[in-house]
């Protein structure tokens, strides 16, 4: 080999290097293997690490800017440079049927929204690439001032064939068949709050207020039962309040039953019982937040606590950082339910409960040899925040961020 052929190895292979390191968040890796002829050591163990761009592989680009009676659609055909629009109906065949006439292979864009899944796993079975994107992920220009479903529908099909697109994951039908199970009961959970808070404010505006001990328990329902009125106006105002509480306590009942069963023989179960090794993940947590969730192997301990939106927000340049309160961003149902979790780790911990041993019963062993270990972490963190006088609010944020790495360990362990 050649002096010149040498350094031209050399230069190279230091382009590869710096083109890793400073896009690393843009590309994706592969493993390069040691070039022949060459003297220098491997980096990385036995291969040399360089990124790949990613390549948008199809002819055609797709974006559909989605609505409950109407798709604009927008195509770019990498070859010609042609461009395609259309106006088409919400309809799934309507919109396969433009996508199947344009120059193939095509692949196809569209916002995430309350349209939900049904076009994309349409796309799917005919063998059509779909993406779904995050919304707050869209990069737009700062000094685009006008917006049209034109506009956006292209907007998108130009971000695809670049490939800066941010994805959601496409749940499956029995997926989001429990998720919309989990989300009723949270919707009947808040219609339950407010219920009770209309027919407590009533008593207090006519000087009525319970002394018997703890609220909405049963001697309470039994005093509410006894309460008249001499108004008929105020008394029908009341009936109909305290009937809303009741048919929610219902509602709620009835759902608890249906989600305590689907927990119990499921493809969540196994994850289920893991997290229930924990303290504060009961079957309710453990299953609302395997089905929001989901895939948790597309997650790491490092970046679950981002992904739920646990982590701080930052302002930094220079030798300046600057903190602030958590993004939440991410999936609001699950990062409530670890909010409410990590309190159960403010009280001491030495041995596992009643429930949380029948909960064990069904875990296997290295799954309650961990849970043991969060537990005893989690309120050992809670005893550290409070010896460093934080609120208890903001240091049940973190212990609520630890916890989802917690759960994420329990989640992708086998068995």
């Amino acid at each position: 080999m050649t002096s010149r052929t040498a350094a031209s190895l050399n230069s190279g292979e230091n382009f590869l290097r710096l083109l890793g390191t400073i896009h690393s968040d843009l590309f994706t890796p592969f493993y390069w293997g040691p070039l022949s002829g060459m003297n220098k050591a491997p980096q990385f163990g036995s291969a040399y690490m360089c990124w790949e761009a990613p390549v948008f592989t199809e002819r055609t680009s797709v974006g559909l800017d989605v609505h409950a009676r109407s798709v604009v659609a927008a195509a770019i055909d990498g070859v010609t440079g042609e461009v395609f629009r259309a106006r088409l109906t919400p309809s799934n065949d309507d919109v396969l049927g433009w996508v199947r006439a344009l120059p193939g292979p095509s692949a196809v864009v569209y916002e995430a929204g309350p349209t939900g899944f049904g076009l994309s796993r349409a796309l799917t079975t005919a063998g059509i690439r779909c993406e779904i994107v995050a919304p707050s992920k869209i990069q737009r220009p700062a000094g685009d001032r006008v917006k049209t479903d034109a506009r956006d529908a292209m907007h998108l099909a130009r971000l695809l064939r670049l490939d800066e697109i941010v994805s959601v994951t496409v749940p499956t039908v029995e997926r989001e068949a429990a998720r919309d199970l989990v989300r009723a009961r949270d919707d009947v959970r808040g219609d339950l709050m407010r219920a009770r808070h209309r027919v407590s404010k009533l008593l207090l505006r006519q000087g009525i207020v319970y002394y018997g001990g703890r609220a909405w328990t049963g001697g309470h329902l039994v005093w509410l039962q006894a309460q008249h009125f001499d108004a008929p106006g105020l008394q029908f105002a009341y009936d109909a309040a305290h009937e809303a509480v009741l048919q929610a306590e219902a509602r709620r009942g009835r759902l608890d039953k249906a989600i305590t069963a689907m927990a119990a023989a499921s493809e969540f179960t196994p994850v289920v019982h893991r997290l229930g090794c924990l303290r504060g993940v009961s079957t309710l947590t453990a299953f609302g937040l395997a089905v929001e969730v989901g895939d948790w192997d597309r997650l790491t301990g490092a970046t679950i606590g981002a992904y739920l939106g646990l982590v701080p927000t930052e302002s930094s340049s220079g030798q300046s950082r600057s903190q602030g309160s958590i993004t939440k961003t991410g999936n609001t149902h699950a990062r409530r339910l670890l909010v409410e979790a990590a309190w159960h780790h403010r009280k001491p911990y030495r041995s596992p409960g009643v429930a949380m041993k029948a909960r064990w019963e069904l875990a296997p062993a290295a799954a309650r040899a961990r849970g043991h270990a969060g537990n005893q972490r989690l309120h050992q963190r809670w005893l550290t925040f409070t010896d460093r006088k934080k609120k208890p609010v903001i240091a049940n944020v973190a212990i609520a961020r630890e916890l989802a790495g917690w759960c994420w360990s329990l989640a992708v362990m086998d068995g």
